[in-house]
């Protein structure tokens, strides 16, 4: 699936902080391609088996489909109320060997067998694979018990992994999540360090399904409390039990982040990177609630050839006293994707109903406006 052509959230005039890659997505870390099979079929009573679906798989390759050289990683979980398999592997090793792949959470399974499957057919010889696949619940809005990914659907979203812009809401993994109770979903952002701090990118994916209305903050704007309408409800239709029109309880969900640098970091380094990305949540008001998934990685592509299993490897690393720029360019990149996730998606209605509304770009601006925080056109 190509980019979508919408709004992002610089365009509607919020303001953050750093400097972005020219392309503002993962993809601006040179070699990193995504790619999304989304799954939108069927309307109005749930049917088990049957829909409606609103889900899909997205895929994360650290240097392009093509290219089996492991890369540095390390792994951070806020709060452990989900799935990411082969971190155990990842934490062990320090390397993430193969695509990071994100889908809903009864299809890790399912997932995680398309892509050992994907890779003996693509000719990749190993003894063992032990993919990283992880998950957050759409079963507000998709009938989560029916099984609809199957190992197409993840090949297709592998197949179509690509470099350049990235699309971004109602896609892939993230077609049926919800975000501080607006519609959620896929959303990516990066950061550039200047020339005197290395000149590093990191890039970041995320696929946010958490947060409270209540507790939304965005560029430092109490927006969950100028808008407080628009919660996910349901409307009623023929067949569902529902007496009239009822809202959805609030906080449920997860969050999986994916940071992608450019910097010579080692995996030590590396979970401390994962680490900052729950200070972007932070600011946007999550945190890490109990129901709430919150896992992280972090990969580098620099040291090619760091798993060379056959002779001693001589690997470069950042020193510590400089990292903190990355630091800072990990939260700020995180912020940024999550709200590019609310800007993009789309209202959406699913199972039984519910509809989940997006984010009103007029109202969003208006709330910045209020205090004094709308990035004005230039004339």
């Amino acid at each position: 699936m190509h980019a979508q052509s919408h709004a992002r959230a610089r365009d509607l005039g919020i303001p953050f902080d750093g400097t972005p890659g020219p392309l503002n997505a993962i993809t601006d870390v040179a070699g990193v391609t995504v790619g999304h099979s989304t799954i939108i079929t069927g309307d109005g009573k749930l049917v088990v088996g049957r829909g409606p679906v609103r889900t899909g798989v997205t895929a994360v390759f650290p240097r392009g489909a093509t290219n089996g050289d492991p890369v540095f990683g390390g792994w951070f979980t806020l709060n452990g109320n989900g799935e990411m398999t082969g971190t155990t592997w990842l934490e062990e090793s320090g390397f993430l060997a193969g695509p990071v792949m994100i889908t809903n959470t009864h299809s890790v399974g399912v997932v995680r067998d398309a892509v050992i499957e994907w890779l003996v057919r693509k000719g990749f010889e190993f003894d063992w694979s032990l993919p990283v696949v992880a998950e957050t619940w759409d079963g507000a809005l998709n009938d989560i018990n029916g099984f609809h990914v199957t190992k197409e659907h993840a090949f297709a979203a592998l197949d179509s992994a690509r470099g350049g812009p990235v699309a971004e809401g109602n896609v892939g993994g993230g077609t049926g999540m919800i975000c501080n109770q607006f519609k959620g979903g896929i959303g990516t952002a990066s950061r550039r360090l200047p020339a005197e701090r290395g000149g590093y990118t990191v890039g970041v994916l995320v696929q946010c399904n958490y947060g409270s209305r209540a507790r939304l903050s965005i560029a430092g704007v109490p927006v969950g409390q100028e808008i407080t309408d628009l919660v996910p409800c349901y409307d009623s239709i023929p067949g569902v039990a529902r007496s009239g029109r009822r809202c959805a309880d609030g906080e449920k969900g997860s969050i999986i982040i994916l940071v992608a640098t450019d910097a010579p970091l080692l995996p030590h380094q590396l979970k401390r990177i994962a680490k900052r990305a729950a200070l972007g949540v932070g600011r946007l008001g999550g945190t890490g609630g109990n129901p709430s998934g919150d896992i992280f990685v972090a990969f580098s592509t620099a040291n090619p050839g760091a798993a060379k299993p056959d002779a001693n490897v001589s690997v470069t690393m950042l020193p510590n006293e400089r990292i903190d720029p990355l630091f800072a360019a990990t939260i700020q990149a995180t912020e940024e994707a999550i709200v590019n996730a609310m800007v993009a998606a789309e209202t959406m209605t699913g199972i039984n109903g519910l509809r989940v509304y997006a984010l009103p770009h007029d109202r969003l601006r208006a709330a910045l406006r209020k205090y004094n925080r709308l990035v004005e056109p230039r004339r």
